[in-house]
């Protein structure tokens, strides 16, 4: 069983994402010669994003001026929501010592200062996610 559970890893590792098809298709071809060692980079680039290298280079030639193709934008846009997403998980556990702390009476001064932290720092996590998908 775990012979058939790699094999699928490893084909999923293999595909890569391409560009969508388009009504009427594409109506201009573009041909680029590259050396050996830049199509090494191309494919490697394009390997690391799970992308094809032509989408590679239409997204990264017609990428925002922060120079990042539309497949790195929604991965770090991804990323900030994982990141979020454990943040909130912190919170949570904060919330059950504060509880705790609510029990005995003592309030520790580092117990203030991370939760003071954690909801700073989601808010700045929030903000940053909200500049990054506005360029969708």
């Amino acid at each position: 069983m775990n012979g058939i559970a790699d094999e699928a890893d490893r084909s999923a590792e293999r595909k890569v994402s391409r560009r969508r098809r388009v009504v009427g298709g594409r109506q201009h071809r573009h041909v680029v010669r590259v050396t050996p060692e830049e199509e090494a980079r191309l494919l490697a680039k394009a390997l690391a994003h799970h992308i094809s290298v032509p989408k590679l280079l239409v997204e990264s030639a017609l990428a925002p001026s922060t120079g990042e193709t539309l497949t790195e934008r929604h991965a770090a846009i991804t990323e900030l929501f994982a990141v979020h997403r454990l943040l909130a998980a912190v919170s949570n556990n904060l919330n059950q010592i504060a509880r705790a702390t609510n029990v005995t009476g003592e309030v520790h001064d580092e117990l203030r200062a991370t939760i003071a932290a954690v909801r700073k720092t989601s808010f700045r996590l929030d903000d940053v996610a909200d500049v990054l998908g506005a360029g969708q």
